[in-house]
């Protein structure tokens, strides 16, 4: 069948791939599947219901949830009823969730659980167009959304139903999706049906996968990444399970053996880490193989140019250590689609190497939200970079740099917001991302920095920060970044340490480990890590280098409000909190 607005998907799987397992979450410690036949009726039921309850073509709902199965069952309902879904983070802010609810005029909330429900109902005090709130989580006392799907069992309108989803072009606003960045008012992202189609059918390619396939999800459903790449699975034919939580995916890779899952940066590098780890406690001949492999990762190249000889090593490294590696990550995985901020290049050619092929992408909420991609194509993937523009999309470069856009996958504006809209859509509809890049090799994305966040010293120097801090990461002493300066004399950082590095190292130097706000203290502690500093400053020109650092005692978080929910660096609120050490760096 055809496929252009996004509920056709759901009845493109249940022709071409009608299976058992469409749908997977782990409920009281037991996977429940769902079929492709349940996921249709689930939709159909929850239209019906939201119809009979006086729902009105474009009208607006609200889903605060964690992922799981029901997630998109009620995107579908919401869509095929001709609604707009409102998907909203969990951890946002109270004055954040009042501002989107009166702003989208929302009519209904589906949430997961008590606290989120809570927090809706004091945000929508007050407002007639709010209508309810419904939990997924079974609450005694609370609305359950199978009440709507009840009430729809009992009003089956196929045709009132048929006659809406005929009503409804691709051209028509499908969702919105409310980003703030890093400052300012949450701005609405308006999405329609083909802005996220025209995505997800340009991707079809990317990754190697099929209707045999199972692909395991656990970045936000809320977020446009994960999302689009939930519609591509469907597309596809892909089962789609969803980890309980971030703290059980090592479990659940294991227990499901997935194919395919996306990740971003911050994941890997973790998952890169504990690696480490494991292969520091080896002895004599693992030890060496282990070391070994990881130096023969650090060399590999695509296509195979590395030669014969790296070839033939590269077997026997797979064969002894990497697949131990493949085991962790549930022994089936054909590759991981990478994306939210920049892949250190050095973490990506090992991972390849290992046979975990990592494919890095670009792109942004407004752009649906792939602007480019690396592909497992011969020459289709360069380290680096973020791929190949898609089919249809066209990039071009400002004077300055930055990268425009222009493409069926560009949003249809800001709502509410045509001062916005026109800010970041000029005249002739090139969508300005705020990213500064260029080609390599003539084919190749590169992101280079933020607009941004591009600073300038007092000496008339440019310097991007990004690009300094992903270096940064490369040392094992470093969990996270922040590189300042704007208007100073040098270059410094902000510091947040890799504790649990940190703690090991200690153990083996017999330096004593009481807390983190003390071990960053220790002048042992602070010279060690500038001298991870003090490597990287060798690759960087003179005026980039880190003259000093200070170090930080805890994580910055999405839930403390330093990053943002993509995990950008919220720099404003990172330098309020940290005035003191400013004024201690540049001091003199």
């Amino acid at each position: 069948m055809s496929v252009s607005r996004l509920f056709d998907l759901l009845y493109h799987c249940s022709e071409k791939f009608p299976k058992e397992d469409a749908l997977a979450g782990k409920e009281n410690g037991k996977w429940v599947r769902y079929s492709t036949e349940d996921f249709v009726d689930y939709a159909a039921n929850l239209s019906f219901g939201l119809l009979a309850m006086g729902f009105q073509k474009g009208d607006k709902i609200g889903i605060i949830s964690n992922n799981r199965p029901e997630w998109n069952m009620a995107d579908m309902g919401i869509l095929q009823a001709g609604g707009v879904d409102v998907p909203i983070y969990p951890t946002i802010s109270d004055a954040d969730l009042k501002f989107i609810i009166q702003d989208a005029q929302l009519t209904y909330v589906l949430v997961s659980n008590k606290s989120i429900y809570d927090k809706v109902k004091a945000a929508a005090e007050g407002h007639n167009y709010f209508k309810g709130i419904y939990t997924f989580n079974r609450i005694e006392g609370l609305p359950h959304w199978s009440e709507i799907i009840n009430l729809g069992k009992k009003n089956r309108d196929q045709v009132k139903l048929n006659s809406i989803m005929a009503s409804i072009h691709d051209t028509d606003l499908a969702t919105m999706l409310y980003t703030s960045g890093t400052t300012g008012t949450p701005k609405g992202v308006m999405l329609s049906h083909k802005n996220l189609f025209s995505n997800v059918y340009a991707s079809r390619h990317l990754a190697p996968v099929d209707q045999t396939c199972k692909a395991l999800s656990f970045l936000p459903l809320n977020h446009i990444y994960e999302r689009m790449l939930t519609y591509l699975y469907m597309y596809l034919g892909v089962s789609i399970y969803y980890a309980e939580s971030i703290d059980t995916i090592s479990d659940n890779l294991k227990e499901i053996h997935p194919e395919v899952f996306s990740s971003v940066p911050r994941l890997m590098e973790k998952v890169y880490d504990r690696i480490l780890s494991t292969g520091e406690k080896l002895t004599g001949i693992k030890r060496f193989l282990f070391y070994w492999s990881i130096r023969l990762g650090e060399k590999f190249e695509m296509n195979g140019v590395n030669g014969f000889w790296y070839n033939f090593q590269l077997r026997i490294a797979r064969k002894l250590v990497f697949s131990k590696w493949k085991e962790a990550l549930g022994g089936n995985i054909h590759c991981t689609v990478s994306g939210g901020a920049a892949l250190n290049p050095k973490l990506a050619r090992i991972f390849w190497a290992a046979g975990v092929n990592i494919l890095e992408g670009y792109g942004l909420t407004e752009t649906s939200p792939v602007v480019s991609v690396n592909f497992l194509d011969p020459d289709s993937a360069c380290f680096g970079t973020v791929g190949k523009i898609i089919e249809g999309v066209t990039v071009k470069f400002a004077d300055d740099g930055e990268i425009l856009v222009k493409g069926p996958n560009v949003m249809m504006g800001y709502y509410n917001r045509p001062d916005a809209t026109a800010e970041a859509i000029d005249k002739e509809g090139w969508f300005h991302t705020g990213d500064i890049g260029m080609l390599v090799n003539g084919k190749f994305l590169k992101i280079t920095d933020r607009k941004k966040e591009i600073f300038k010293t007092s000496g008339g120097k440019y310097i991007a920060p990004q690009m300094i801090e992903n270096k940064l990461k490369e040392s094992r002493f470093i969990e996270q970044s922040m590189v300042i300066g704007e208007n100073q004399k040098y270059a410094a950082a902000f510091v947040v340490p890799s504790f649990k590095f940190i703690k090991e190292y200690c153990e083996l130097k017999g330096i004593p480990f009481t807390s983190n706000e003390e071990i960053i203290k220790n002048e042992v502690i602070k010279a060690r890590i500038m001298k991870s500093v003090d490597l990287i400053n060798k690759t960087l020109a003179h005026y980039e280098t880190i003259k000093k650092i200070e170090l930080l005692p805890s994580e910055w978080t999405v839930e403390k409000g330093e990053l943002s929910p993509k995990l950008s660096l919220k720099r404003k609120v990172i330098m309020d909190e940290n005035k003191h050490l400013l004024t201690k760096i540049f001091s003199d």
